[in-house]
C-alpha cells in the first residue's frame, strides 16, 4: 500500500462528510464525468440525462453494490436526488447511508470551500416546539455584532414569536422566517441573553469567514487539578484555513509542555480528509511512518485501497491523554480522527458527552461541469489500525472510555465549569465518570434540543450542522 497524503490515485476525489457532507483532499480535485461510461449518454441536462449519469457513477463507485437497485424506474421520480434516494435505499434501511449519496452543486460547494458563508453567523439549537437558542456564534458573523453569543435566546422574528411559527409549520417555518443565506437579507429579531435582558435588534446577513478555530474561545490551557490540558475547540474541518490554524494551536500546546489535550467537535460534521490528516499528525508524535487510517472501497475497485501513516511536522506533539467532546452531530472526519487512536491509546482516550453520528464512510466527488451537477456518493470506508471501523450507530460502542455529560448551551465554551469540559477534566485527571452507555435517558415532558437541520441539506450545512 502507498505511503503519504494521496487518499486513493490521481482520477478519485475522496472526502468524508459531515452527516453526508464532506470536501477534497486529493490532488486531482473532484473527477469530471464519472462511470465507466464516461457520464451516462449524452451531455444534456434533461433529467433523464442526469439521472442516468448518477445512476452509472454508482454503478462503478457505490461501496455498496449489492445494495444498490438498479431496476428502479427512472420515469417514477421527478428529480434526480429522489432517483438517488431509491437507488441507494437498500443501504439506507440498513444504517450504512443516511442521506450521505447526494447531488449538489458545484458552483456552491468550491464558493464554500474558500472559507466564507453569507448569512447570520450563528449555530442555531431548538427544542422543536417552541424555543430558539444560539449554541455558537461566529465572531466574523453580523449576528455577533448584534449582541448574539452562545446561549442567546430568540424569542421572535420579524414581529412573528418562535412559539407561533413551531405551532404553525414546525422547523420549516423557522427556517421561511429566517430567510435565505444571501448577503442583505434583514431580520429583525427579539433576543433575550443568559442574564435575562431582552433586547430587539436588527441583522443584515452578509459573507463572513469561516475561523475554524475560534480566538476568544478556541484555544485554552486548562488545569485537571493535577496538570494543565490543552483544550482545543475546531468548529469545522470544511475549510481551507483548518489546517493551518490547527498547526498554530499545537505550536502553542507544544510551546507549554502540554501532552494531554481536550478536543472539542461538539458541532464538527466534518470536512476535508487533508485537515483531518493534519489533525492526527499534530497529536502523533512517536507515531510517524505508523497507520493512521485505511481506506476500503469496493471489491472492483480494491486495487485503490489506500493506507494513510502518521506524518512528521513540527508543531506535533506527543499526546498521551485524550478526551474527544462529541454530540450527536458530530460526524464523518471527526468520528476519523477519533477512531484513529483508538489503538495507540486505548483506554487513555475517551468520548466525553453524548454519542457520535456514526458515519465511518466516505464520499467521492463525481462533477458534471455543464449542468453544475456534483455527486456526493458514497465510495469508501475508513478503518483504523486494528481494522475497527463499522461504527454506524456511533463510537461510544467501540471507544474504550467514554463520559456522559450535557452540552450546556448556557455555558461559555472554553469554559471548564461547563459540563462536557468539566467531564473531561475528570476523565484526566483519574476522576470516576458515568459512560455514555450507561445513562438511561430521564423520561421527561420536556423536548430535548437539537441543532436546527434542514431536511436537504446543503454540502456546506452538512459539514456545519446548524449554522445560519
Amino acid at each position: 500500500m502507498p505511503m503519504g497524503r494521496t487518499i486513493l490515485t490521481a482520477t478519485l476525489a475522496l472526502s468524508l462528510a459531515a452527516c453526508g457532507g464532506g470536501g477534497d483532499s486529493s490532488p486531482s480535485g473532484p473527477v469530471t464525468g464519472g462511470g465507466s461510461s464516461g457520464g451516462g449518454g449524452d451531455t444534456t441536462c434533461s433529467l433523464s440525462s442526469r439521472q442516468d449519469w448518477a445512476r452509472d457513477v454508482l454503478n462503478e463507485w457505490y461501496l455498496f453494490p449489492d445494495l444498490l437497485n438498479l431496476n428502479v424506474n427512472k420515469a417514477q421520480y421527478n428529480d434526480v436526488q429522489s432517483y438517488i434516494d431509491a437507488l441507494v435505499a437498500q443501504a439506507a434501511a440498513q444504517n450504512k447511508d443516511r442521506g450521505f449519496t447526494f447531488l449538489t452543486s458545484i458552483q456552491e460547494e468550491n464558493q464554500a470551500l474558500q472559507g466564507s458563508r453569507a448569512g447570520l453567523g450563528v449555530r442555531l439549537t431548538s427544542d422543536g416546539v417552541s424555543r430558539l437558542f444560539a449554541a455558537e456564534v461566529y465572531e466574523t458573523g453580523p449576528a455577533f455584532g448584534a449582541g448574539f453569543d452562545r446561549g442567546t435566546e430568540i424569542l421572535s422574528i420579524n414581529g412573528q414569536s418562535v412559539e407561533s411559527l413551531f405551532a404553525s409549520g414546525g422547523t420549516n417555518a423557522v427556517l421561511n422566517a429566517l430567510g435565505p443565506t444571501e448577503p442583505g437579507v434583514r431580520r429583525d429579531f427579539s433576543i433575550r441573553d443568559t442574564s435575562g435582558v431582552t433586547r430587539n435588534v436588527t441583522v443584515t446577513k452578509a459573507e463572513y469567514t469561516l475561523d475554524p478555530i475560534s480566538d476568544r474561545y478556541g484555544v485554552v490551557i486548562l488545569n485537571d487539578g493535577t496538570d494543565n490540558v490543552g483544550y482545543i475547540n475546531l468548529r469545522t474541518f470544511f475549510s481551507d484555513d483548518a489546517s493551518s490554524q490547527l498547526r498554530t494551536a499545537f505550536q502553542e500546546l507544544k510551546a507549554q509542555g502540554i501532552d494531554k489535550v481536550i478536543l472539542d467537535l461538539r458541532y464538527n460534521g466534518g470536512g476535508l480528509v487533508s485537515a483531518a490528516n493534519t489533525l492526527g499528525d499534530l497529536m502523533a508524535e512517536g507515531l510517524e511512518g505508523q497507520v493512521f487510517s485505511k481506506t476500503v472501497l469496493r471489491p472492483s475497485k480494491s486495487s485503490q485501497n489506500s493506507t494513510e501513516f502518521f506524518q512528521n511536522l513540527p508543531e506535533q506533539i506527543a499526546v498521551t491523554k485524550l478526551a474527544v467532546i462529541a454530540t450527536g452531530s458530530t460526524a464523518s472526519a471527526s468520528e476519523l480522527v477519533t477512531n484513529s487512536f483508538i489503538p495507540y491509546l486505548g483506554e487513555n482516550l475517551a468520548l466525553v458527552g453524548s454519542n457520535t453520528f456514526g458515519k465511518p464512510v466516505g464520499q467521492s466527488a463525481f462533477d458534471r461541469s455543464a449542468c453544475d451537477d456534483r455527486l456526493r456518493a458514497v465510495t469508501f470506508k475508513t478503518v483504523n489500525a486494528a481494522d475497527q471501523g463499522e461504527y454506524f450507530n456511533g463510537l461510544a460502542s467501540v471507544v474504550q472510555k467514554t463520559c456522559a455529560a450535557q452540552d450546556n448551551i448556557f455555558q461559555p465554551l472554553g469554559n471548564p465549569a461547563e459540563p462536557s469540559i468539566s467531564a473531561a477534566l475528570d476523565f484526566m485527571a483519574g476522576r470516576t465518570c458515568t459512560s455514555i452507555t450507561g445513562v438511561q435517558r430521564a423520561q421527561s415532558s420536556t423536548p430535548q434540543r437539537r441543532l436546527l437541520v434542514k431536511d436537504r441539506p446543503t454540502e456546506f450545512e452538512r459539514t456545519n450542522p446548524g449554522l445560519y
